[in-house]
């Protein structure tokens, strides 16, 4: 049986691969999307507690942050009481992902961390959305929203003001 640091080094590899393919041009949005899901799927990882690696919160960012994206989507697709309650999974789920991408930066005590607003075709999301990029790690880039995260980022002095280009812009700025 695969260790369970072999396990998320499979990952890591795979979601790798998924991202390179999408710079690449190889896929659209969407298809890398669906294939990010069907990773975690054939994984059957529960996310980690606690969360004592960077690998660990990656996975568990990537894990919530999947189905945060699938019940948007289904929110999207219905109406009513089953339209409120995908969009209440689908927030719960973000909120999970805050915490793994919380719990990673105070791993690396906020050490080769850079944060910013990013440019936003949506007016309504602009100065909202903030990208978090761990310098040292390829393919380390994070979103979030959460305010609680974004003041500790302003207070370990890793926030810019200014807001710059999402180093994944093509994917964030696609709708």
């Amino acid at each position: 049986m695969d260790s369970e640091k072999e396990i998320i080094q499979n990952f890591i590899y795979h979601r790798d691969r998924l991202i390179k393919s999408l710079e690449e041009g190889e896929m659209d949005k969407e298809l890398f999307l669906f294939r990010n899901a069907l990773l975690v799927e054939k994984l059957s990882m529960r996310p980690f507690n606690p969360v004592d690696s960077i690998e660990k919160g990656l996975y568990n960012y990537h894990y919530y942050n999947v189905l945060a994206k699938q019940y948007n989507n289904l929110g999207n697709s219905t109406n009513g009481r089953k339209q409120k309650f995908n969009f209440n999974k689908r927030d719960n789920y973000y909120c999970e992902k805050d915490k793994s991408l919380e719990a990673m930066l105070e791993l690396r005590n906020y050490k080769n961390v850079k944060a910013y607003f990013i440019h936003l075709h949506s007016t309504r999301l602009k100065n909202y959305i903030f990208e978090v990029v761990f310098t040292d790690k390829e393919y380390a880039i994070f979103h979030s929203k959460n305010i609680k995260i974004l003041n500790k980022l302003k207070k370990n002095r890793v926030f810019s003001e200014s807001p710059q280009k999402s180093l994944i812009d093509t994917y964030v700025n696609k709708p």
